[in-house]
């Protein structure tokens, strides 16, 4: 299989966030047949969900891959496993880890599974904002140039942390 450049959003609110969110960098970049391009800042961003919760802290990754989307998505089920991630009945609440496959190439995908884009996406500065630290002028398939999605999103409520 030819390789393919990914994108993955992280986020952290519980348990230490910044070091849940630095170790799975590593751990992407330590998936079978996948390679870490490159990694954004860390951001604080106010919860989309539930208000009674930490604030997250969120980031992307740039991945060259080998792995089929839906491959790509078990390793990164797995590491949040591995996370004590624990899937809920509440929406948007607190978690451990949550990985999300933001894009994989330009590939359109809607399965049952796996929808990429990613829904939401063009509308989650906590997602814009460090996906344009690692890729300014990326274009995403279906949505348009990420600086005009950038443009329509306000930053307000997201911190980029200090390194």
């Amino acid at each position: 299989m030819t390789a393919v450049t990914v994108f993955v959003g992280l986020g952290s609110n519980l348990d230490n966030p910044r070091n849940q969110v630095m170790t799975a960098l590593t751990e992407l970049a330590a998936l079978e047949r996948t390679r870490m391009i490159a990694a954004s800042s860390q951001y604080r961003s106010v919860p989309m969900g539930p208000a009674d919760q930490p604030d997250y802290i969120n980031a992307v990754a740039m991945l060259e891959t080998r792995l089929e989307a839906e491959a790509l998505l078990d390793g990164l089920q797995a590491i949040e496993t591995g996370h004590r991630r624990v899937r809920g009945s509440e929406r948007w609440g607190p978690r451990t880890l949550d990985l999300d496959l933001l894009l994989y190439g330009d590939e359109r995908i809607d399965t049952p599974r796996l929808r990429v884009p990613h829904a939401g996406l063009a509308e989650r500065n906590f997602v814009l904002y460090p996906l344009a630290d690692i890729a300014p002028d990326l274009d995403i398939p279906g949505l348009g140039p990420l600086r005009e999605l950038i443009a329509r999103c306000p930053q307000s409520g997201l911190e980029r942390l200090p390194e």
